[in-house]
C-alpha cells in the first residue's frame, strides 16, 4: 500500500461585536497549518507510521505514531508516540479582558514533550468497549515569548513544581469507552486514570481523573445533543495540571481560561441541530462550567489572583455550512456579563 500524504488549513478566529469590519484581516491571523503523513507497511504490512505537524501563528504541535500489530494476542496493538507542542499558557495564566470574553497572555509559553507507548486490550466480544494503557515520559519546559527560559510569572509566582523551569514526570494512564450508536442517535462514555510520578521522586506524585458523557437524540430531522465532563486532581500538582473552564472547546463566550481554574471542573453543552437545507444546518447552544469552588487548592492560585468568577454560562446559536472543499461554522455566544462573542471557522480545507 501507497503512503497518503494530507494538507489542510483551518481558520478560526473571535471576533467580538466591536470588530466585526475586520473580518478578513482576523481570518487570516489565525490561520493554522496542518499536515499529515501515512504509511502503512513500513516494516511489516500491518504496521503503520502516522505523522502530523499543526502550525499556527503562536503554537506548533507535532505528533508522530508507529503502530505496529505483530504483537502476542493477549497484549493487543501497541503504539510508539512521540508528541512535541508549543503553545502560549494563556488557560491558566491569562488574564480576563473585555468583560472575560478575551483572555490577555503574559508572555507564558509551555513546551511539552511526550515519548511513550499505548497499548490497547484486545476486544473480546463486544466492539463498543474498549480500554487502553499508556505509559509516558513527560517533560514540561516554560519559556517567555523571547525565548528564554523562566521559573516564575510576571508575580513571582512558581510555575513549576521543582521550582526550575522544567518539570520532569513518568505518567501511567488508563482510559476505558464505551460507544453506542443506533438510528435513535448514540452514547458516548469515557473515564481516564493518570498517575504522575514526578521526577526526583522527593516531588511526590500526583493522580488525576477525567469523566466524559455525551448524548444524542435524533428529534426528528433535528438532532439534540448533549455533553459533559468533570475531573479532579489530587496530590502534588503544579498549576499548568488544573482545570482551564472557558473558551470555545469549553464554554463559549469566555477566553481562555477565563471563567476559572480549579483543582476540579464541571462542564456541560447542549445543543440542538435543526437542518436547514441539505449543505446548511443551525443550531442553538448552552455552554456552562464551574470549577466547583476549588481555585483555591490549587499552587498560586492564579484564577483568584487575576480576578476569574468561578462559574460562567455562554448561549448562542450558528450555522454549519459544507462545501466540497470545506465546512464554514459559525457561532455567537453571549456570556453572563452580556459580552457577545462570534467564532468563525474554515476547517478541512482542500488547497
Amino acid at each position: 500500500m501507497a503512503a497518503k500524504l494530507d494538507v489542510g488549513v483551518d481558520f478560526t478566529r473571535r471576533l467580538y461585536t466591536s470588530h466585526m469590519n475586520r473580518l478578513s484581516r482576523a481570518l487570516v491571523s489565525m490561520a493554522t497549518g496542518s499536515l499529515r503523513l501515512k504509511h502503512p507497511g513500513l516494516n511489516y504490512y500491518s504496521d503503520l507510521l502516522d505523522m502530523s505537524w499543526q502550525k499556527g501563528l503562536h503554537d506548533s504541535d507535532l505528533l508522530v505514531t508507529y503502530r505496529y500489530h505483530n504483537r502476542p494476542p493477549d497484549i493487543g496493538p501497541s503504539s510508539l508516540i512521540i508528541k512535541h507542542s508549543v503553545s502560549p499558557e494563556v488557560g491558566i495564566h491569562g488574564i480576563p479582558m473585555n468583560n472575560f470574553c478575551h483572555s490577555q497572555s503574559q508572555c507564558v509559553r509551555l513546551s511539552k514533550l511526550w515519548i511513550g507507548f499505548d497499548y490497547v486490550e484486545p476486544s473480546e466480544t463486544d466492539s463498543s468497549k474498549g480500554k487502553a494503557t499508556s505509559v509516558y515520559f513527560k517533560r514540561f519546559h516554560f519559556s517567555h515569548d523571547e525565548g528564554h527560559s523562566i521559573s516564575t510569572d510576571r508575580d513571582g509566582f512558581q510555575l513549576t513544581r521543582s521550582g526550575g523551569p522544567s518539570d520532569n514526570v513518568i505518567v501511567v494512564r488508563q482510559e476505558s469507552r464505551f460507544e453506542d450508536e443506533n438510528d435513535n442517535g448514540f452514547t458516548n462514555f469515557s473515564f481516564q486514570m493518570e498517575l504522575g510520578i514526578p521526577i526526583p521522586l522527593t516531588l511526590l506524585t500526583y493522580n488525576r481523573f477525567e469523566v466524559f458523557a455525551a448524548r444524542g437524540i435524533k428529534l426528528g430531522p433535528a438532532m439534540f445533543f448533549s455533553r459533559m465532563s468533570g475531573g479532579i486532581v489530587v496530590g502534588s500538582f503544579a498549576p499548568y495540571q488544573a482545570f482551564a473552564i472557558g473558551g470555545p472547546s469549553s464554554v463559549r463566550g469566555y477566553g481562555e481560561g477565563a471563567i476559572g481554574v480549579g483543582q476540579s471542573c464541571l462542564v456541560s453543552t447542549s445543543e440542538l441541530s435543526i437542518p436547514l437545507s441539505k449543505k446548511l444546518t443551525g443550531v442553538i447552544f448552552l455552554d456552562c462550567g464551574s470549577d466547583l469552588w476549588s481555585s483555591n487548592k490549587v499552587p498560586n492560585n492564579p484564577g483568584q489572583r487575576h480576578g476569574k468568577p468561578g462559574i460562567g454560562f455562554g448561549i448562542g446559536g450558528g450555522i454549519r455550512y459544507k462545501t466540497p472543499l470545506a465546512q464554514i461554522q459559525v457561532d455567537y455566544a453571549i456570556n453572563a456579563f452580556q459580552k457577545g462573542t462570534a467564532y468563525f471557522r474554515i476547517s478541512d480545507l482542500i488547497l
